[in-house]
C-alpha cells in the first residue's frame, strides 16, 4: 500500500539526542571531551568577568572546533549554518532544538581569550592524561616526524623586506605579478599576508610560504603524546622533536627511545636525544657523501628494528589531520594561533582513536 505525505508537525517532543544511533562512536567521544572540559571549568572562571551580558560558553566553543576538525568542515562559518540543521551537532553541544545558533565572530573574538589562557594545549594534554588512565599509552617507545603546513597566504605575498609600494594593482584579487629573474629568500623577503610565515618545501613539491608541525606519537596504540608547530626552516624538525622530550621531562616522563627517519640522522640532534637520556631509534642516511651517526651499537638491537616498523604509523596521523581534520592549510595567520588549532586537530584525533580503543 502506498503511504501518504503526512506533512511536517508543528510539535515535537524529540531530542536530538534520540536521533543520535546509541552505538555511534560520537557519543563516546562526548563523553571524553565532556569530563575534561569539567575540569577545566576554573580555567574558564577565570577567563572571563563576573559582570556583563553571559557569552557563549567556552565549553560549545572548544566543542565546536572538535566538530570541525573531526566532520572535515571547511570553515567557522560553515560551521554556524550547518548547525542550524544537523541534530548531531546539537547533540554534541548539549544544544536544544529552538536554541538558536551562534554567529561564526564569536570565534574570532574568543580566539585571543583561548590563546592567553592556553585553553587549547590544556585541552590537549588532558585528553592524553585520560588515555594514559585508561592504559592506552606507555611511557617508553615514541616516534618523532614533521611535515610542512601550508600557510594561510600566497607566494605572491612574498615580497622584499622594506620594498616600496609599487602603487594599486591591476587586480585586487589577483594582481599580476612578475618573479622571473628575482632571487628570493627569507633572509631577503617576507609575506605581507603571514610574516611568520617562511617560503619551505619537502620533498619534490615546489616550495610553498608553510608552518612546520613536529607530531610526538606514542608507539604501541598511535596516540599523539605531543605536537607542535614551529617557524619552517631548516632546523625546524630538530627543534620541534628536542622541544617534545624536554616538555615531557618536565612531567616527568623520559622515553626510554625515539624512533624517526633519516632526516633526523644529524650529529647535533642525535647528540642532544642521548643527553635527555634516550636512545634515538633514528633510520640510518642512505647518503654514501657521509657516514650515519647511528651505529652498530644501537642497530643491533631488536628494538631498533620494532622501532622503524611502528614510527611509519605517525604518517596515518599526518594523513588524518591533513584531509579528515583540515589542517593541509592552516585557517589562521601566525604561529601561535596556528598552534593554537592544531591542539585541537591533535585532540579529535586522539578522541577518535580513543573512541575505537576503549572497551565497551
Amino acid at each position: 500500500m502506498r503511504g501518504e505525505v503526512r506533512g511536517q508537525s508543528s510539535f515535537s517532543l524529540v531530542q536530538p539526542a534520540q536521533r543520535v544511533p546509541q552505538g555511534h562512536p560520537i557519543r563516546r567521544i562526548k563523553d571524553l571531551a565532556d569530563a575534561q572540559l569539567k575540569g577545566l571549568s576554573p580555567v574558564f572562571d577565570a577567563m572571563y568577568s563576573g559582570t556583563g551580558r553571559p557569552g557563549i560558553p567556552p565549553e560549545m566553543l572548544l566543542k565546536a572546533c572538535l566538530l570541525i576538525a573531526l566532520y572535515s568542515v571547511r570553515s567557522e562559518r560553515q560551521f554556524c549554518e550547518r548547525l542550524e540543521y544537523d541534530l548531531l551537532f546539537r547533540f554534541f553541544l548539549d544544544m536544544s532544538l529552538d536554541e538558536p545558533s551562534f554567529d561564526a565572530s564569536s570565534f574570532a573574538k574568543n580566539k585571543q581569550r583561548l590563546l592567553d589562557a592556553d585553553v587549547a594545549r590544556r585541552f590537549f594534554e588532558g585528553v592524553v592524561g585520560q588515555a594514559k588512565g585508561q592504559g592506552l599509552m606507555s611511557a617508553e617507545h615514541f616516534t618523532v616526524d614533521g611535515t610542512l603546513i601550508e600557510a594561510w597566504a600566497g607566494v605572491k605575498s612574498f615580497k622584499k623586506k622594506g620594498g616600496k609600494d609599487e602603487g594599486p594593482p591591476d587586480d585586487k584579487g589577483n594582481p599580476t605579478v612578475n618573479f622571473h629573474g628575482e632571487k628570493r629568500g627569507n633572509a631577503t623577503h617576507e609575506s605581507t599576508t603571514d610574516p611568520e610565515s617562511r617560503l619551505a618545501r619537502k620533498g619534490g613539491n615546489g616550495a610553498k610560504l608553510s608552518y612546520s608541525a613536529s607530531v610526538l606519537m606514542e608507539n604501541r596504540t598511535g596516540l599523539v603524546a605531543d605536537i607542535t608547530v614551529e617557524l619552517a626552516t631548516g632546523e625546524a624538525e630538530w627543534v620541534g622533536a628536542l622541544r617534545m622530550l624536554d616538555r615531557q621531562k618536565e612531567k616527568g616522563l623520559v622515553p626510554t627511545t625515539l624512533g624517526a627517519d633519516a632526516g633526523y640522522d644529524v650529529q647535533r640532534f642525535v647528540d642532544a636525544t642521548r643527553e635527555r637520556g634516550v636512545t634515538p631509534h633514528v633510520a640510518q642516511t642512505r647518503d654514501v657523501r657521509r657516514a650515519s651517526r647511528v651505529d652498530g651499537r644501537t642497530t643491533r638491537h631488536g628494538g631498533y628494528a620494532l622501532s622503524q616498523r611502528a614510527r611509519k604509523r605517525v604518517e596515518e596521523i599526518f594523513g588524518w589531520m591533513k584531509t579528515v581534520g583540515g589542517f593541509r592549510k592552516t585557517r589562521y595567520r601566525g604561529q601561535a594561533r596556528t598552534g593554537l588549532w592544531a591542539y585541537f586537530v591533535a585532540a579529535a584525533y586522539n578522541l577518535t582513536r580513543m573512541a575505537r580503543l576503549m572497551p565497551a
